[in-house]
């Protein structure tokens, strides 16, 4: 039998009761809507089971967490408006976000300066607000390693960069040139799309005159399947590398999976890994499905990201500090419905 699960709460019925001293309601800021919006229920589990796991050793001070939720998959604007307005109002004491970086950089202007934020994905880079940790790593951090060894593993010397048009892929791409400049590779194409699936044709056309050996995507979630499924139906597959720092399980499963064994990740983890896997990640697994039972949405990368992130924004409101760990260089290969991770080469 599952075990009954706290209810997320509606701000706006939060705000009829007002703040509560004796709970740390924590803002669960997670895409319901828009392209990440795949990755929702992963993250929504995810972040349950950590509520869960603080409240059975004593909550934090003392006190239970909740979870307040609020849809990031909206605009940058409305969702950094509405947020700062719920936490003036009291909804939630502490921020918790798993979105894309044009959202954070808005949420970072809209809060006030007092409020903390755990931001918990891959970022954008550059220097952070104060009171907002970034558990994620930076563009730099993130592929520079994978970068270099495919172009050292697998002669991927000709690069395209393909990306959404906000601040996440402006900033990857940059990181992609300097790493390229140093290890012998080069960008021969190069563009910036808007969100939505859109026509990948001209995206396609230019893989293919390009003469590339790889390409490097930054797009992201549902946008990030819908160009992999028409790279795979125009062949390109076969012959070209592709690398992206935003596909994860669920995304790897909406795809059904890469048999050619060259479609790349470079996510923080790896929720399929083969036997290297880390032994926190396993355990995480098993207690995630004994709690939400064998149909469970899997442990993703984003969705392992808002579990620690609702553990550190826990440890805030106990008052510990937390300083955000620097991000161990991760590559893996698609292989059918899993990752492979390449764990020692990088």
């Amino acid at each position: 039998m599952v075990p009954s699960q706290p209810a997320l709460l509606d701000p706006w019925e939060v705000l009829l009761t007002g703040p509560l001293p004796e709970v740390v309601r924590v803002g669960l800021a997670v895409p319901l809507s828009g392209p990440l919006a795949m990755t929702a229920p992963s993250a929504l589990d995810l972040a349950g089971l950590a509520a869960d796991e603080i409240n059975a050793v004593g909550g934090a001070s003392g006190r239970p967490v909740e979870l307040v939720a609020v849809d990031s998959g909206r605009p940058p604007a409305v969702v950094a408006a509405e947020a700062a307005m719920l936490h003036r109002a009291g909804a939630f004491d502490l921020l918790v976000g798993f979105h894309t970086s044009d959202v954070h950089r808005a949420l970072e202007k809209a809060l006030p300066p007092d409020a903390r934020y755990v931001f918990t994905p891959p970022h954008e880079g550059g220097r952070g607000r104060p009171g907002v940790v970034r558990l994620g790593a930076s563009p730099l951090e993130q592929h520079a390693a994978a970068v270099a060894w495919l172009v050292m593993h697998r002669r991927a010397r000709r690069w395209v960069l393909l990306g959404t048009n906000y601040v996440w892929p402006r900033a990857v791409h940059r990181a992609a040139r300097r790493v390229l400049a140093e290890v012998g590779g080069e960008v021969v194409g190069e563009a910036l799309v808007p969100f939505g699936p859109g026509d990948p044709g001209a995206l396609l056309d230019l893989v293919r005159h390009s003469r590339a050996d790889a390409v490097l995507l930054s797009l992201v979630g549902r946008d990030l399947v819908a160009f992999n499924r028409e790279f795979t139906r125009a062949g390109l597959d076969r012959r070209v590398v592709r690398l992206s720092g935003a596909l994860e399980e669920n995304g790897l499963y909406a795809l059904g999976g890469d048999a050619t064994g060259g479609l790349f990740a470079c996510m923080p983890s790896f929720a399929a890994a083969d036997s290297r896997a880390d032994e926190g990640q396993l355990a995480l697994e098993e207690r995630h499905a004994r709690r939400s039972g064998p149909r469970a949405p899997v442990v993703c990368a984003y969705a392992r990201g808002v579990y620690d992130g609702v553990r550190v924004a826990a440890a805030l409101a106990d008052g510990r500090p937390v300083r955000a760990g620097r991000s161990v260089p991760r590559l893996a290969r698609a292989d059918g419905l899993a990752f492979r991770e390449l764990t020692g080469t990088l």
